[in-house]
């Protein structure tokens, strides 16, 4: 613990350099994935010693990035020139007794009025920063159940929220006590405030993204025994019709570390989703262009600056790299 501390405070202490290290390299399986990679793009190192970061977000109104430390229950901030500082804690877990290895929010989102919406760990719940103070709980139950962890989630253009519940943030997982509900869900929370049930038939559901045209909705599958990503077609009203597998990664477990997590969709929709290894590319059709190999267990990504760098984190690091395209939304 104290050579983690130690290598945090030296990550703290050197943010204001604009030389960063570099670790990994970029696999090119496809031609097509040089137009997305320029050829000569490095994985720079922007900070580290993290105990498990996830759930990057950029904040386009204030220039920087957030993401989940889980397990110190923080929301951390990076920015350029400035480096690294801790934007929010508690951020996931506000009781009294000590909560599980991660207590924390995991997946971060930012709605339209620039609010941040978190998937709370410890708390249990969907929740949203008020910019007069405080959160707001914007769904902690299901049917009068408790929700399991809530764990990544994407807001859609007119305010609907779509989210997944595993157990990873239950102190004793699948098999804790203080579970209510008998299933893993992937959710809907309508802008209203209606929240339906989309499917409980992933036994592990994590990342989540849609389509540009909001029409197809992507889900992972964190699940060894299974780890798949979904497409599930998306109706006018926001439910979805019976989904199908989009990609396995069953021939890459255990050859890398990590497995299907996180996951964001470009202007042109491609698949940049974290999966054994690094983040993996993958057409809208379902073919595998490359992959930003990290050697790490890389949680999740975001797309920032001007829409073209994306963000990684992995593990106890935060890195990214340059693209040719862009994230929705710019």
């Amino acid at each position: 613990m104290g050579a983690i501390l130690a290598a945090f405070s030296l990550s703290l202490a050197a943010q204001d350099t604009r030389n960063f290290p570099t670790l990994g390299k970029v696999v090119r399986l496809d031609p097509r994935i040089d137009k997305l990679i320029p050829v000569d793009a490095k994985i720079e190192v922007l900070s580290s010693g993290f105990d498990w970061s996830e759930g990057p977000v950029w904040l386009k109104n204030g220039g920087f990035l957030l993401f989940s430390d889980i397990p110190r229950n923080s929301v951390m901030k990076w920015k350029e020139g400035e480096g690294i500082s801790v934007w929010l804690k508690p951020s996931g877990y506000t009781g009294q007794e000590p909560y599980g290895r991660e207590p924390g929010s995991n997946g971060l989102a930012v709605d339209a009025q620039g609010r941040l919406i978190s998937c709370e760990h410890g708390d249990r719940r969907i929740s949203r920063l008020e910019p007069g103070g405080g959160k707001r709980t914007l769904a902690d139950n299901y049917m009068g159940k408790r929700l399991n962890s809530p764990n990544d989630l994407v807001v859609k253009s007119n305010g609907d929220i779509y989210f997944t519940d595993p157990p990873y943030g239950l102190p004793k997982g699948w098999d804790d006590p203080r579970r209510e509900l008998d299933f893993c869900g992937v959710f809907l929370l309508s802008h209203d405030g209606k929240l339906t049930l989309l499917t409980k038939e992933l036994v592990r559901p994590n990342g989540i993204a849609l389509s540009p045209d909001e029409k197809t909705l992507y889900v992972a599958q964190s699940d060894g025994k299974r780890p798949i990503w979904m497409t599930f077609p998306v109706k006018p009203d926001g439910t979805v019709d019976a989904g199908r597998v989009f990609a396995d990664a069953s021939d890459m477990i255990g050859k890398l570390p990590g497995g299907p997590d996180g996951m964001k969709v470009d202007k042109l929709g491609n698949l940049w989703v974290t999966a054994p290894g690094g983040v993996h590319v993958y057409s809208s059709d379902g073919k595998r262009l490359g992959w930003i190999e990290t050697n790490e267990r890389t949680a999740n990504c975001a797309w920032g600056d001007d829409g073209s760098t994306l963000y990684m984190t992995a593990d106890m690091y935060l890195c990214r790299i340059k693209t040719t395209t862009k994230g929705i939304g710019w």
